[in-house]
């Protein structure tokens, strides 16, 4: 049975992250729940690892003194899933925003898809999107974005170690990756549409895995909720 003690003490939770939710919403939802089961006044809760809301998946969440290893998790290998979307490109390069401009993909193959996944492992250059809560000179690029305000974007050097499709079906393309801390799966498919001469955005994604941690071994919020104290 878990106690106040037990999560003031650190605890890792492994949460399945819903759509529509912000990592930032899990860890306040969290740290609520738990500060009224056990009549905690005040307990720290950190998220190791931002989550889009429209990515489902693996959060890690450590409580109490766990907290100081959140740098430790951040830093660990990750594995996504999901599927990106030939033809178009949005300004969030995820659906969080509406196509803006299409592309031929009559010239698209199952062989050349399969081919270009290649230019991407290994250690590569990546620009982060434009839609994103990395800051620059103290304002989150995403506050530029949407004040219509252009801001140059350095790129990032990140690893992927693997960049697999597991099917395609028609201009929708299933793949699984796994990655470097810093690594955009929204970038990854504006470049992959890019690279096909064509254009594309990220339609569904989910995170499976954080260093040993896997989505599999995680609970729902209501689940967590409802076996708080079990």
């Amino acid at each position: 049975m878990m106690t106040a003690e037990n999560y003031l003490a650190g605890h890792v939770l492994l949460i399945d992250k819903p759509l529509n939710w912000t990592s930032f919403q899990v860890v306040n939802k969290l740290r609520w729940e738990i500060r009224q089961a056990f009549n905690i006044k005040k307990i720290k809760v950190g998220h190791a690892g931002t989550l889009d809301p429209l990515a489902t998946g693996l959060l890690v969440i450590c409580t109490g003194k766990m907290t100081k290893q959140i740098d430790t998790f951040q830093g660990q290998i990750k594995e996504y899933t999901g599927t990106i979307t030939l033809g178009g490109t949005t300004p969030s390069y995820d659906l969080e925003s509406e196509i803006n401009e299409t592309f031929p993909t009559n010239h698209i193959t199952e062989d050349l898809i399969h081919q270009t996944t290649k230019q991407f492992i290994g250690e590569i250059q990546q620009f982060p999107p434009v839609f994103s809560a990395l800051k620059k000179d103290g304002k989150r690029l995403y506050e530029y974005a949407r004040a219509g305000e252009t801001v140059e974007i350095k790129p990032r050097t990140i690893h992927i170690s693997e960049f697999e499709i597991t099917k395609i079906n028609g201009l929708n393309i299933e793949f699984r990756v796994l990655c470097s801390k810093g690594t955009y799966i929204r970038s990854l498919a504006n470049d992959f549409g890019k690279a096909l001469q064509s254009g594309a955005h990220l339609s569904v994604l989910r995170r499976t895995k954080i260093g040993d941690f896997k989505v599999e071994n995680g609970v729902t919020i209501e689940d967590f909720i409802a076996n708080l104290k079990n």
